[in-house]
């Protein structure tokens, strides 16, 4: 037996066991590469992938290290007693294969797949070739197989209610924090909205970034279900909520390597929205020359996948093509567009009219799920819910019960980008605008971002202010600033 030690390393939800190469009880001469082990002692097996390490100060040859994520899976003490056997790859491998070599996998071989990664017998890497193999070709009903897989058999209960709704966007439009504002919206009406959120995929700022600067967004599942029964809604972390285990992992995966599908991305956005006990959803497809969906012939066969595998799952699905071409909104960063939510919701007039304007259609949307109202009447309910500030003070109430947290400050770093000429802005290159604000800080300071102040179609006079950048780290500001001095503005004037 080996002595536990816990070694504080977090490795990306991979579990991970540390060895001494002189280990008296297990032989590792002839371990060459990153080797699948049992880890046994605690109530129930613990998987891991067995390092070799060299130096006896770090581990000592009767002991097995732990990293973080392995160490709190076995629920066990250091200095208790273990022990480990080597355990073969994960049977649910050769369906991977399979896939890779262009076969269409069961239903069955998808659950054994979400089982094993669940339960971390896949390796990051194991994780990775599944995406690339899911690059390849899936068939609808593949999609719905693996829909099912990744929403398990924990599902949260609302108990009588017969209506639950949320909104999700499928790509990441800069400033496009529409979700909050629905939320706020809808719960005002009474319909129950629990806005359940990963982390962004794709690096960019995500809703609960936003969030974050407004209230506590870790809420177990228990504090989640008495407030959106009481309040009728929430914005809260998905890491929290036991669901959708396979699919977090994943989604860990995703965001490392940017392997994502658009067909990966519906299993799991379906799958998160069942396994939350959603009824009724409204997913939004942005399309645009800069979006994930660049045109209206993938977007309509976007929505007929989501369409059909919503059916087959008994999830009421409605689906609405937008306008993906350009940000939705002025801030483009934590603190900025938490700012831009609070604005329209406060009925400001400096508030952006565009993030306005699609959080009302979208809400309205929204509301029609309920038979009371006609078609074309949610738009006219949740204007009114907004003018009349019912929308704020749910919100308000909403941020309350989570926990508020005190306004963020922007980055003292600050440096504004001007038109070069006369003219009317015909282009705003949204992929380039959110790599700015990204390199200046946005998605690590809550404080650092763009401020956008012309928008496509309008008239600049050279010198007029297109954006002012904040940061909050110098090194990020002299590297955003050379990035500006190249000529890569992001705005294209005629």
């Amino acid at each position: 037996m080996l002595i536990l030690k816990h070694i504080p390393i977090r490795s990306f939800n991979e579990n991970i066991a540390y060895i001494n190469k002189d280990c008296s009880i297990y032989k590792v001469d002839n371990i060459k590469t990153l080797t699948r082990v049992e880890i046994h002692g605690g109530k129930k097996p613990v998987f891991a992938f067995l390092q070799v390490v060299e130096n006896s100060k770090i581990i000592r040859p009767d002991e097995l290290g732990l990293n973080s994520e392995a160490f709190e899976q076995i629920e066990l003490s250091e200095g208790s007693k273990i022990t480990l056997t080597l355990t073969p790859s994960a049977q649910s491998l050769q369906a991977v294969k399979r896939k890779i070599a262009g076969n269409i996998l069961s239903s069955k071989d998808y659950c054994l797949i979400a089982d094993d990664i669940a339960n971390n017998r896949y390796s990051n890497m194991d994780i990775a070739s599944f995406l690339v193999a899911m690059g390849s070709f899936v068939t609808p009903s593949e999609v719905l197989d693996l829909t099912q897989a990744l929403r398990g058999d924990k599902n949260l209960d609302w108990g009588g209610e017969e209506i639950v709704c949320d909104y999700h966007c499928m790509d990441d439009i800069p400033a496009n924090k529409v979700d909050l504002i629905i939320t706020a919206l809808v719960s005002a009406y009474g319909l129950p909205m629990p806005k359940l959120v990963l982390p962004s995929l794709n690096s960019t700022i995500g809703v609960l970034d936003a969030m974050k600067v407004l209230a506590n967004v870790e809420v177990d599942a228990r504090s989640l279900k008495k407030q959106v029964l009481e309040r009728r809604g929430a914005v809260a972390s998905l890491e929290n909520i036991d669901i959708c285990a396979a699919d977090k992992i994943i989604c860990g995966v995703e965001r490392q390597n940017g392997l994502s599908t658009l067909e990966r991305a519906v299993a799991s956005m379906l799958a998160n929205k069942l396994a939350a006990g959603i009824t009724h959803l409204l997913v939004d497809i942005p399309v645009g020359i800069r979006s994930k969906i660049k045109t209206s012939q993938e977007a309509m066969r976007l929505r007929k996948l989501i369409e059909y595998v919503g059916d087959m799952l008994g999830l009421n699905v409605d689906v609405a093509i937008t306008d993906g071409s350009e940000p939705i909104g002025s801030g483009i960063g934590a603190a900025l567009e938490a700012r831009d939510v609070m604005n329209v919701l406060k009925n400001k007039e400096e508030a952006p009219d565009d993030l306005r304007e699609k959080s009302l259609f979208m809400a309205g949307r929204i509301l029609e799920f309920d038979p009371k109202l006609r078609g074309g009447q949610g738009y006219l309910v949740a204007k009114e819910l907004l003018k009349s500030g019912k929308a704020f003070d749910c919100f308000q109430m909403i941020v309350k019960t989570q926990g508020k947290k005190e306004p963020a400050q922007l980055g003292h770093l600050t440096r504004d980008i001007v038109a070069d000429k006369s003219g009317s802005i015909v282009r705003i290159n949204t992929a380039l605008i959110n790599r700015i604000a990204i390199l200046a800080g946005a998605g690590q300071y809550a404080g650092a971002g763009i401020d956008i102040f012309r928008k496509s179609g309008e008239s600049v006079t050279a010198g007029d202010i297109l954006y002012r950048i904040y940061s909050c780290n110098q090194n990020d500001f002299a590297f955003v600033s050379s990035i500006i001095e190249s000529g890569k503005t992001g705005f294209e004037i005629e």
